[in-house]
């Protein structure tokens, strides 16, 4: 059974820079895409950023120059590197792998970690 396990979470002034990471753990190959999404309170859930088994890379357009997405294929992690954060950037981040089995395509999420940026 695949997990993913997110860390880097917590409390920033704004202004301030957090890195996300996320580990998957269980046996799991042909990762196609990984992402960060987000969701703040009563709002839903939006993509932050992806990253493809190539490397290109995708963003929301209110955090492009300011965050940065980026993979260890290795370690089966992704990263979020995110600067200048504001208070709007609060919110519960979620990782999120789409891979292949055989011919199936699957997903899977991790639990969430809260970002909290004061102002």
């Amino acid at each position: 059974q695949v997990r993913l396990v997110e860390s880097g979470g917590g409390l920033v002034q704004a202004g301030g820079s957090l890195r996300l990471s996320c580990a998957a753990s269980g046996s799991i190959f042909s990762i196609n895409t990984m992402g960060w999404y987000r969701q703040a309170p009563g709002k839903q859930r939006e993509l932050v950023a992806s990253i493809t088994r190539g490397g290109s890379t995708n963003y929301a357009d209110s955090v492009k120059g300011r965050f940065t997405i980026s993979r260890d294929n290795a370690k089966i992690t992704v990263y979020l590197q995110m600067n200048s954060l504001k208070p709007e950037d609060t919110a519960v981040y979620y990782c999120n792998y789409r891979y292949q089995v055989s011919s199936t395509y699957l997903e899977v999420w991790g639990q969430g970690t809260l970002v909290t940026v004061s102002s």
